[in-house]
């Protein structure tokens, strides 16, 4: 108890003598200051009994390594976002929607993060129809079918004329079809959220395959063991006839509910990989998945997207 109450005293002391210097700070005190207090560590280390002097020592290193380890080998925080959907659901025209090039009028730029087929260089938004000006000089109006992913680090053009810390977002389009789709697997490690886009305008003849792909992506162990959000976005909402964000989520709710079912089915072996969705004997709602999953409405082709881009801002912090 003696040392402990030595190594008190004198911590007390050198506190002391730090508020000193602080209120008449100067080089060569804080030189022969640190200089004498280094002369009475070594002198009090001498007082301690070897057994205490270990321990500390030990305690010291410990956590020394703990901090340097932690710090080491912290995942820093991804800027990925995934956008990803069935084929002709809009992808493509919101991915350039949100970079900072695609309202730019009449002024071409090269674009080496996209299809090599039909690149995009310039486009117009005229009305509520999207030209798109393609690689051989063609212009095609509608849904651009990505064969490869589509991916760039881009500020996000809402915030061009930001003043401020803005931080970049890696925005990932992935190919919708479905020979195309295992690409995605590629891209899950490194997501901080993901965008599964459905065609608000053509629901209904393909609630099934989108609930399914949905169903699929939320299933998986890399998107369920990292807790990915996930944002539905429903695109093409400013036709008369498109569908509204809380039918559709209702209908896909209830997809996924039958696909539980049909599923559950299916040989332990079959699915090993897989995790199950819901709570058992309850109907299921995105609510109840381990990950947030959230809906939000857009239009690629007039340029409605801040619902994605609260979302995007949302997960990758500036």
């Amino acid at each position: 108890m003696e040392g402990a109450e030595q190594w008190k005293y004198q911590l007390e002391q050198w506190k002391n003598e730090v508020v000193q210097l602080l209120n008449h700070p100067s080089i060569e005190q804080w030189k022969n200051q640190f200089e004498q207090w280094l002369k009475q560590g070594i002198e009090y280390s001498h007082q301690i009994p070897p057994t205490q002097l270990y321990a500390a020592l030990a305690v010291l290193l410990f956590t020394t390594l703990f901090f340097l380890f932690t710090r080491l080998f912290k995942r820093a925080k991804s800027d990925t976002i995934v956008l990803t959907g069935l084929s002709g659901s809009g992808k493509t025209v919101l991915f350039y929607q949100l970079l900072e090039f695609w309202r730019v009028p009449v002024r071409k730029r090269k674009c080496s993060v996209v299809d090599k087929a039909v690149m995009l260089c310039l486009t117009w938004c005229l009305g509520n129809s999207t030209v798109v000006e393609l690689r051989d000089g063609s212009s095609h109006q509608g849904t651009v079918t990505s064969m490869e992913p589509n991916e760039g680090t881009f500020v996000l053009h809402s915030e061009t004329t930001k003043k401020g810390k803005t931080k970049p977002v890696h925005l990932v389009d992935v190919p919708g079809h479905s020979r195309l789709r295992p690409k995605l697997d590629e891209f899950l490690p490194q997501a901080a959220g993901i965008v599964f886009v459905v065609d608000a305008l053509e629901f209904l003849p393909n609630c099934r395959a989108a609930s399914e792909y949905l169903y699929d992506i939320l299933t998986k162990a890399s998107v369920v063991k990292k807790k990915i959000p996930v944002l539905i976005l429903c695109n093409k909402t400013d036709k008369v006839t498109a569908h509204t964000k809380e039918f559709i989520k209702k209908q896909m709710e209830k997809e996924v509910d039958k696909l539980r079912t049909s599923r559950s089915a299916i040989s332990a072996a079959d699915i090993a990989n897989d995790y199950t969705l819901g709570i058992p004997g309850e109907a299921f709602s995105f609510s109840h998945c381990e990950n947030k999953v959230t809906i939000a409405e857009a239009s690629g082709s007039t340029g409605v997207i801040s619902q994605v881009e609260q979302f995007i801002r949302e997960h990758v912090k500036p």
